[in-house]
């Protein structure tokens, strides 16, 4: 910042540094290309130029005010709590698409909203330590995606609204007392691809139709969900005539020895319960299922797309639009309680004909013609 005087009419200009113009309050810009502005004579007493002492004053004021002003400003962006009980490795698309859902309502990060991430890297026990860090935070609105996310922000929060994604039943969950009023203060969207675990089961025996011993893979660090996906499975498997072993796995290491454990047991196939933790181990579970050459079916197209034989389940990527869609409109006012839980409608399939080919499976055109993609 610096001041000359203007040598026509005597009158002190005030230059300041590319891009403050906009901190200076009662003034009249000049030259928007240097930023000059004109101190009127409301600042100046009428009639007069500003002396040199009274300039000073004015600069060493203004010094004080504008980082004030700017810090005051910073203050005012909402800030949001992000918590999600897996890594982040693997969820780049679905924060991704949380973002776009921001955007759709006028919010962009690092311009007007920020965000504060928490990932629990695959341990539950951390979720509530997690929680408590973004209360303290004081965010505005927490966004719990994942199931136990979910659960823990409701648990530890009553006060800040919280808008979830999750793939399981948010009634049979606990998480709001009803899908059209949520009243309090969680709202948000599911996909329920949680309760889908029956129809992967039936359409890895579409495939493998002499197949009578399969396995369900489930993570017992998330009881919840896990208990949903068992149940629907165990139901299921008699109307097939499939004996069903159901699989635990809370690491990389257990899913390994989960998968060495197929051929012991005479599985076939395997169905790969919807978890947030697994789906940040997507490439993982893909590889493992090539390396055993195991038919495995899981929720989402990357696993499909990675070298996995089937991917079945609702679109996670829009559920997570659609949670930063919810997320901003309760920035701009609205009410959890009055905003109905949204439930994913579009379910997708995916087959890969290449693994298809390496196992020496015939995929046949009734399936395959219902894929939304068939991967080459």
């Amino acid at each position: 910042m610096a001041a000359r005087c203007c040598s026509s009419s005597g009158v002190w200009l005030l230059t300041l540094n590319r891009g403050h113009a906009a901190g200076v309050t009662n003034a009249t810009l000049l030259d928007r290309k240097c930023d000059t502005v004109f101190l009127p004579d409301v600042a100046l007493g009428v009639g007069e130029a500003m002396r040199r002492r009274e300039f000073i004053a004015f600069v060493g004021g203004a010094a004080v005010v504008w980082p004030v002003a700017t810090r005051a400003q910073q203050q005012t962006i909402p800030l949001i709590g992000f918590l999600n009980v897996a890594s982040a490795d693997g969820y780049q698309p679905m924060v991704a698409a949380f973002r776009r859902g921001l955007y759709e309502t006028g919010y962009v990060e690092g311009q007007n909203v920020a965000i504060e991430y928490r990932w629990a890297e695959g341990r539950t026990d951390r979720l509530p330590g997690l929680v408590a860090e973004l209360v303290n935070h004081r965010v505005a609105v927490i966004a719990a995606t994942s199931t136990p996310a979910a659960l823990a922000a409701k648990a530890e929060s009553t006060a800040i609204p919280i808008v979830f994604e999750s793939g399981g039943d948010p009634l049979r969950l606990g998480l709001v007392a009803s899908l059209s009023h949520p009243g309090g203060n969680v709202t948000g969207v599911t996909q329920l691809n949680a309760v889908v675990s029956p129809k992967r089961l039936e359409l890895l025996h579409e495939l493998l139709p002499s197949a009578g011993v399969m396995a369900l893979l489930i993570n017992p660090a998330n009881p919840t969900l896990a208990e949903i996906e068992t149940n629907g499975a165990l139901s299921s498997a008699p109307n097939l005539g499939v004996e069903l072993h159901v699989l635990h796995a809370s690491s990389e290491r257990d899913i390994e020895e989960a998968f060495a454990k197929l051929g012991q047991l005479g599985a076939k196939g395997l169905v790969i319960g919807a978890d947030a933790f697994f789906t940040s181990r997507t490439k993982l579970l893909a590889a493992l299922a090539a390396r055993y050459k195991v038919p495995a079916v899981y929720e989402n197209r990357d696993f499909a797309a990675a070298g996995g034989l089937l991917s079945y389940g609702g679109m996670i990527t829009d559920s997570y639009r659609l949670t930063g869609v919810y997320v901003g409109r309760i920035l701009k006012g609205e009410k959890p309680a009055e905003l109905p839980v949204q439930q994913g409608t579009k379910i997708e399939l995916f087959i890969n004909l290449k693994t298809a080919k390496a196992l020496g499976i015939a995929v046949p055109l009734t399936l395959s013609g219902r894929a939304d993609e068939v991967i080459e």
